[in-house]
């Protein structure tokens, strides 16, 4: 804004990749008309994203009492809403993701780790990265490389990283955001050879946020 200010007659474009705001801000008040716009959806039907195949789980979660932060839910009561049902999801994952290249989004750091270690005891070839993982560039050119089937972090991945093999993406961090879950699950659409769908494997919280 200081900026825009700064050059108060200066004619101005605006880009972006995800035109919902967290904070519910209108960008109307800045910009007088939207140029253009292609969606998700079309961008599949004209053969540049992967079409996508959503399963949902119908896990009950009761989200009613978390509080919200910045326009979203806390991270932290999401992660001790979520945790009596970690196991319940852990076998549900082993059981459809055995043959698909996948990465988990969960709301805590520590959460990630621990059900990193679910799948693990499930037989899955799975690993966790996050902000303080001094081999990270290493665990991510791992799962690129198919040392590891399954990839668990906390909001990490969810812009700037590109792995075109991910055919399956696991959305276990509710959001009131339609911008961060499509953020999400675009870290799956990305095409790549013999990858004929992405698999999202969903919950009842998140169903709504995503025109397929």
């Amino acid at each position: 804004q200081k900026v825009l200010s700064h050059f108060p007659d200066a004619k101005v474009l605006g880009v972006t990749a995800t035109a919902d705001r967290s904070d519910r801000k209108n960008l109307g008040q800045y910009f007088d008309s939207l140029a253009y716009e292609y969606k998700l959806p079309q961008a599949i039907k004209d053969g540049y994203l992967t079409p996508i195949k959503a399963l949902t789980i119908p896990l009950t979660l009761d989200i009613s009492q978390v509080k919200q932060t910045a326009g979203d839910y806390s991270a932290h009561q999401l992660g001790d809403a979520l945790a009596p049902y970690l196991e319940q999801i852990a076998d549900e994952i082993a059981k459809q993701c055995q043959q698909r290249k996948t990465v988990v989004f969960l709301p805590l750091v520590q959460m990630a780790k621990d059900f990193t270690n679910l799948l693990q005891k499930r037989g899955l070839t799975a690993t966790e990265v996050d902000g303080n993982s001094e081999n990270r560039e290493t665990i991510i050119n791992d799962f690129a490389n198919g040392k590891y089937q399954v990839l668990c972090n906390s909001m990490l991945l969810t812009e700037g990283w590109d792995c075109p093999e991910v055919d399956c993406i696991v959305v276990l961090r509710p959001t009131r955001s339609r911008a961060l879950y499509t953020q999400m699950v675009g870290r799956g659409t990305r095409l790549a050879p013999n990858k004929k769908e992405l698999l999202l494997l969903d919950f009842l919280w998140n169903t709504e946020k995503l025109e397929l």
